[in-house]
């Protein structure tokens, strides 16, 4: 059964550790497509999704991250490049979208930065001209998760987040 968007909106939270266990097929495939339909501006689409598959270069990857392990124990690793470097809102809604299809399969995830883009193109072997904006990592938690244990308000008055008050201004 889907989860209700707030819900998971409110329920998700970023995972830097995972338990060593495939991602299915399927639950990778909706991942994906989550990116590939996302929103950008004038549906150009600027992004490749770079599947980490092989250890060789998940090793190689791990290294060019501020949080290696986020890498290596991922069951998915997904580097999302464009030209340049650029469009790095189109590629933080398709890795939202991609963060929320996974988190309604019990798949949590984080994004992952790097303090040197090119060393991570060339661990990725990206075509010239195309760097990573961020390279999420995906997998299941340690511990089970049940976001339908609290409502969406709960979740919200959980969440370490500043209050709405401080954040919002109205003219």
């Amino acid at each position: 059964a889907a989860m209700d968007t707030y819900l998971a909106v409110a329920s998700k939270r970023d995972w830097r550790s995972y338990a060593d266990r495939p991602i299915p097929p399927e639950v990778e495939r909706r991942i994906l497509d989550a990116g590939r339909v996302s929103g950008s501006a004038m549906n150009r689409q600027p992004w490749v999704f770079v599947v980490v598959e092989s250890p060789e270069a998940r090793e190689r990857v791990a290294q060019t991250v501020y949080a290696s392990d986020n890498v290596r124990s991922a069951a998915l690793v997904v580097a999302i490049a464009t030209e340049g470097g650029g469009a790095a809102l189109d590629v933080g809604r398709a890795m939202q979208n991609m963060f929320l299809a996974a988190w309604n399969d019990g798949v949590v995830s984080c994004p992952n930065g790097m303090p040197e883009r090119d060393a991570a193109a060339s661990a990725l072997g990206l075509q010239e001209g195309l760097l990573p904006v961020s390279i999420p990592s995906f997998g299941y938690p340690k511990r089970p998760l049940d976001p339908e244990s609290k409502s969406p308000e709960e979740w919200s008055e959980d969440a370490n987040r500043k209050p709405l008050e401080e954040l919002v201004r109205r003219i």
